[in-house]
């Protein structure tokens, strides 16, 4: 007779009534066991260069001219008033604006329907489209200036700031329509299935469903090509003659001149310049934050 041979193995005594269960420890992560200021002084040094130029032309702008003070005191918004006054800033200020909300509004609606058939809809084309679009990233803005400006002729449109507002939104829709599509892709095609059976049409489905998730964005791509058009110097320069049609670039350029420079109203023209995309960034950076994260990655 062969007897089976039972296998023992050692069993761990149960823990005590009272002993409290052991957690798991920890593991220290390597952020953790970097020292502070192996962090904190490259950053500050990277401040401080970055902060030195803004600092510099606040200085130019608010100290006396003539005065070689490294602080700006006595204070004097001279400058101000004479570039916004004597240089028409006013005039141009008004025009970047409404070059830059037109911009706005036109690239958002066109790169909006063109992205939604890019990311909704399969035609034989879409690939090459696709890749005219990103090609069309590699074009420098001054090639677009000679055909531009013989379509604007024949159209009556020069020295107009029409003119300007169309070559801008040609100019900033490619990206724009790329970065919407990768958007409309993130939103799950089932939730406008779901609204066309409950009945409503394909447009009231996107405007009601798939258009307030798409907030994030729409502020993302109308903050670039508002920024844009406020910072672009060529379009406006090439295709506006008159004075009271310049923007802002322009003007800041007819503060240069071949003998001498003013300093103090070109750091107050650039102040104003830089004033309101500051303002902007800083009421949206938390939208466009999240808006450029979900459009670089595809859903």
């Amino acid at each position: 007779m062969t007897t089976n041979a039972v296998e023992t193995r050692p069993v761990a005594p149960a823990p005590a009534a009272d002993e409290p269960p052991q957690r798991p420890k920890k593991t220290q992560r390597a952020w953790d066991e970097v020292p502070r200021w192996h962090i904190y002084l490259p950053l500050s040094i990277y401040l401080v260069f970055t902060l030195v130029p803004f600092y510099w032309i606040l200085l130019f702008a608010l100290r006396p001219a003539g005065s070689t003070s490294l602080v700006p005191w006595p204070m004097t918004f001279d400058h101000f008033e004479k570039v916004w006054t004597e240089r028409s800033f006013g005039t141009y200020f008004e025009n970047s604006v409404l070059v830059g909300i037109a911009t706005l509004v036109m690239t958002t609606l066109v790169a909006l329907a063109g992205g939604y058939a890019l990311a909704r809809f399969d035609f034989k084309i879409k690939r090459g489209f696709m890749l005219a679009l990103l090609c069309s990233q590699f074009v420098p803005g001054a090639l677009l200036l000679v055909p531009l400006f013989q379509i604007f002729a024949e159209l009556s449109m020069i020295n107009s700031l029409g003119s300007v507002i169309i070559a801008e939104t040609v100019f900033q829709l490619p990206l724009s329509m790329i970065l919407i599509s990768n958007f409309i892709k993130n939103v799950p095609y089932s939730l406008e299935e779901a609204a066309w059976v409950d009945g409503c049409s394909r447009f009231r489905a996107f405007v009601t469903i798939v258009l307030p998730l798409l907030r994030p964005g729409l502020i993302a791509v109308g903050s670039f090509a508002f920024v844009h058009s406020w910072n672009h110097f060529l379009f406006a320069l090439m295709f506006l003659s008159n004075q009271e049609k310049q923007t802002i670039p322009v003007g800041l350029n007819t503060l240069l001149s071949a003998d001498s420079v003013d300093l103090g109203a070109l750091a107050a023209g650039g102040i104003i310049a830089a004033v309101p995309v500051v303002i902007v960034f800083a009421f949206i950076q938390k939208w466009l934050i999240t808006g450029f994260s979900a459009g670089a990655v595809k859903g």
